[in-house]
């Protein structure tokens, strides 16, 4: 994905107050062996790109000014009430070095799955995202996790995941390794709650 940047020479809240008064929103790139890079980008495009979950575990390709760069997002400070981006944080990529984030995980088929259509069960999801370590290009939008298999009763780990080539996850030991289970619902929960947790 890609979005646009222009350079940054003003700092402080003072200034970062008019730039988001004027429909900008001040952001900063750091890492690598440059140093961090104050930068600023348009409110309504980044706003909406923030929306999209592939934004958030993409490789993004900055346009500063006709120069692309690589980076990543990080950080993204959005104001307490209003639906608006105060600061956003990236870094910079090198194709060599391994990157570490999160991305999302997908499940597919869990309508489907024996402990939902034939015992009544809701699947609970304990994990929907995966803090990961690769290299750029290998870094997926996100990992598909098929429970079309769940039986009443299953749950499913960490270590039954395929993840896709060059990755690696980055939980160690037991805690965190459960992903889902399934189970009946509990009292008084309704089927909106139990369509939410599919």
């Amino acid at each position: 994905m890609k979005f646009n940047a222009t350079s940054r020479s003003v700092q402080g809240s003072s200034a970062s107050r008019r730039l988001r008064r004027a429909g900008r929103v001040p952001a900063i790139v750091y890492g690598g062996t440059e140093q961090p890079l104050n930068i600023e980008l348009d409110h309504n495009e980044i706003y909406h790109a923030l929306r999209k979950e592939e934004f958030h575990a993409s490789i993004l390709n900055m346009d500063l000014e006709g120069q692309s760069q690589t980076v990543l997002l990080r950080a993204v400070q959005w104001h307490p009430y209003k639906q608006q981006v105060m600061h956003v944080d990236f870094q910079r990529i090198d194709a060599s070095r391994a990157i570490t984030t999160k991305v999302p995980l997908h499940f597919i088929n869990g309508e489907t799955a024996p402990a939902v259509k034939l015992s009544g069960q809701i699947i609970s999801h304990v994990l929907t995202e995966l803090e990961i370590t690769c290299l750029p290009a290998y870094l997926p939008p996100f990992i598909e996790v098929d429970v079309g298999l769940m039986v009443a009763g299953s749950s499913l780990h960490l270590s039954e995941i395929k993840l896709p080539k060059g990755v690696v996850h980055t939980v160690h030991g037991q805690e965190g390794d459960l992903v889902l289970a399934a189970a009946l619902p509990k009292p008084g929960a309704d089927s909106a709650d139990a369509a939410a947790a599919e």
